[in-house]
């Protein structure tokens, strides 16, 4: 079993930064892929954003590109996401994920994954 545990978050006004940051116990963020998603509320969880190959590839969805940043620090076993320009569209729970079967492949909202436990982001206007 793996344990995924998230920090980070808040509550911000408009134009605001925040980070979040996620670990997993018996997991390596440098040989695997992590994913960050969002379920914002009576909308379907989606997928923010993701990283693999040691952090030299990186996916963002379209809404987020050139605000947030996704990185990992290998030494620490630590994958963050910065926020930036918060807009309150952002306003949801975050979740970090890594897949249950070939943790090397990214996790999507329709694979079986390990999720953290939620963080809330609350963007005011």
């Amino acid at each position: 079993q793996v344990h995924v545990v998230q920090s980070g978050g808040g509550s911000v006004q408009a134009g605001g930064s925040l980070r979040l940051s996620c670990s997993a116990s018996r997991y390596t963020p440098s040989s695997n892929c992590v994913g960050w998603f969002r379920q914002a509320p009576g909308k379907q969880r989606e997928r923010v954003a993701v990283i693999w190959s040691g952090g030299s590839s990186t996916y963002y969805v379209d809404s987020v590109k050139g605000r947030f940043t996704i990185s990992q620090d290998n030494a620490k076993n630590v994958v963050y996401l910065q926020m930036n320009s918060l807009k309150p569209e952002d306003t949801a729970m975050y979740y970090c994920a890594i897949r249950t079967f070939l943790p090397d492949t990214c996790p999507t909202t329709q694979t079986n994954n390990y999720w953290g436990q939620g963080t809330q982001v609350t963007v005011s206007s």
